[in-house]
């Protein structure tokens, strides 16, 4: 069946306003050619898709059901006028990536570097957010692809979302401050509880992040309430603030220097379960060469 693309964009309008004078001004036609359009469509269709009446439309059940299938299709392609519109005017193809300050930092600095010998001419746009927020943009189409903390509440739907690697929540304290929190009687290595541990002041990311999500789920199942004395939104600002002494700092053991030598990990009883560091990407959109390269370089499969 050979029916022109502009009749089923026609629809999709009308068919997300509810109106055919809403449509026709989103469209930039009058209101009688999307009357006509809609007909045309109803006539090469042999269905009726919407019930008229004097103010509004309302969708039948074709037109619902047409509706999901068309709807993919018109976001598809309005996203590829808009990514080539954005590439003609910046001078090249773009790459928009969100993830958190810690995880460009220590984690995606290096794969830039050699995404940019391999793709120079590509615009590296780059968003920073929580990974909640990363999540969220994602979904809204703002990014082609995140790279998050995971288990995150946000990362649904139609993301693809493949391991990166494991990494560790630890706890930090600077030892000339804190000297009871790493030494027990005798000059023994001490082991803090949880309960222990809360009885400190706690150095923590703000709860917008999922790291906080995930570190008050850890102690309420131990029936403990996680009060911390300072919340921040940089993970390098809270090992800043533990080396002062101004607390014992919870961060992710990949953004700890390796050289580091005022800062001391604690011991802690009660273990937390590892978490992961992951990418995700719409798989309802294609990707492009550079976002196919940067996914294989850090799951690494690039040699597979």
């Amino acid at each position: 069946m050979d029916i022109n693309y502009e009749l089923y964009k026609v629809f999709y309008h009308v068919a997300k306003s509810l109106s055919f004078s809403e449509a026709a001004a989103g469209l930039y036609i009058s209101q009688s050619a999307v009357s006509q359009s809609v007909k045309l469509l109803e006539k090469r269709l042999g269905q009726t898709l919407f019930v008229r009446n004097t103010k509004r439309v309302s969708l039948t059940p074709e037109g619902e059901m047409l509706l999901k299938h068309i709807e993919p299709a018109i976001q598809l392609i309005t996203r590829g006028e808009n990514q080539l519109s954005r590439d003609a005017s910046e001078g090249g193809m773009q790459l928009r990536i969100a993830a958190s300050d810690t995880i460009c930092r220590y984690v995606l600095v290096p794969f830039f570097r050699d995404l940019h010998e391999h793709f120079p001419d590509v615009h590296i746009n780059i968003l920073n957010g929580t990974s909640p927020h990363c999540a969220q943009m994602l979904e809204s189409g703002q990014v082609d692809l995140i790279v998050a903390n995971s288990p995150n509440e946000s990362l649904t739907g139609n993301m693809q979302i493949r391991p990166i690697r494991d990494f560790a929540d630890v706890f930090v304290g600077n030892p000339s401050h804190y000297p009871d929190c790493f030494t027990a009687a005798a000059g023994k290595p001490r082991t803090l509880t949880m309960k222990e541990l809360l009885t400190y002041p706690l150095l923590m990311l703000s709860k917008r992040s999922a790291t906080s999500s995930f570190l008050h789920e850890q102690f309420q199942k131990h029936s403990l309430e996680l009060v911390p004395s300072i919340e921040l939104s940089s993970n390098d600002l809270l090992l800043d603030l533990a080396r002062i002494g101004l607390g014992i700092a919870c961060v992710p053991d990949f953004c700890i220097p390796k050289t580091e030598a005022t800062l001391q990990r604690l011991t802690i009883k009660e273990s937390l379960p590892k978490r992961k560091l992951v990418i995700a990407y719409d798989e309802k959109w294609p990707l492009s060469l550079p976002a196919q390269a940067l996914i294989e370089e850090l799951t690494g499969t690039a040699d597979a």
